[in-house]
């Protein structure tokens, strides 16, 4: 492997210990499997809170990872031994690379363990030797909106530095709660089953309209096992889920409902739990939201 990515998760290290165990066993399961199924290679490991992947090409990587419910984040990092010097040293290597003329920087410094230093106390003295490396380009600290992030995190004795994060779903990871059929009839569908598939659910989405290529070109970029049904005469989507969902036993449906349809859909499938994760949520932010998953999805 040659390069490593510190891959963060969050709120499966609130869970309990045997939990969160299981719940950290099926995100590196969906890694592993995302990787597999890419054609590449690479190598596990964990502390609380975080996972290390080694990979050959971080560049191929990042993109698979901010695909996986439970990932909050990826960076590609440089690993040191937790030394301040050593530190600064590698933040500087850093700086020089990515600061133009004039610009602005921060180091935000993390620490988990017992050190003769401050995280604070870190992060000025790495700031420091960065300004002390650059003097030919002007640079300036902005701790409020800088050009430039260093991301310093100690994990005992190793140290992890970083130009930034990329952002990822969060969430549980597929495959920790139930099995749900989901309406997929244009973009509202499609984000509600995304949001289920966010809470840890297998989605099995039956399509009409809009949604079949929302659920082809995206839906299906999040989990790869995804069988999607359809697209089907718009008429026939709530009795065909119905059907499915007696047929698979499954924990419920979802369905992009309005709150006066809720009625009448808990009266049409009966025993079956109903959900709607949008009911909520006005057109044009569901437009917003279902944006910013296409653009996870690339």
């Amino acid at each position: 492997m040659g390069e490593t990515l510190l891959v963060r998760y969050g709120e499966l290290a609130l869970k309990s210990p045997p939990v969160r165990r299981q719940f950290e066993t099926q995100l590196k399961r969906n890694i592993l499997e995302a990787f597999q199924r890419a054609g590449l290679s690479c190598t596990l490991s964990a502390d609380r809170g975080h996972l290390y992947v080694e990979v050959a090409s971080a560049t191929a990587a990042v993109p698979l990872l901010r695909r996986i419910f439970g990932v909050v984040s990826v960076s590609p990092v440089e690993v040191v031994p937790t030394d301040v010097e050593g530190i600064a040293k590698e933040a500087v290597r850093l700086s020089r690379e990515a600061l133009r003329a004039k610009g602005s920087f921060a180091v935000r410094a993390r620490r988990n363990g017992t050190h003769p230093f401050t995280s604070q106390e870190l992060a000025a003295r790495v700031g420091e030797a960065v300004l002390a490396a650059n003097p030919d380009r002007d640079i300036r600290v902005d701790l409020g909106h800088p050009e430039v992030e260093i991301q310093v995190e100690v994990r005992d004795n190793r140290t992890y530095l970083s130009l930034g994060r990329y952002s990822a779903p969060g969430g549980l990871p597929l495959g920790v709660a139930g099995r749900i059929g989901a309406l997929v009839d244009g973009p509202r569908g499609a984000l509600g089953a995304y949001l289920m598939m966010k809470r840890g659910c297998r989605v099995l989405p039956v399509t009409a309209g809009l949604g079949d290529p929302l659920a082809r070109e995206t839906l299906q970029r999040f989990d790869p096992r995804l069988v999607l049904e359809g697209p089907l005469d718009p008429g026939s989507t709530w009795e065909r889920l119905r059907e499915k969902a007696q047929m698979e036993h499954l924990d419920g449906v979802s369905l992009p409902l309005q709150v006066e349809q809720f009625a009448p859909a808990r009266e049409f499938f009966g025993e079956v739990v109903v959900f709607s994760p949008t009911v909520g949520i006005p057109e044009e932010e569901v437009l917003s939201r279902w944006s910013s998953v296409e653009e996870l999805a690339r």
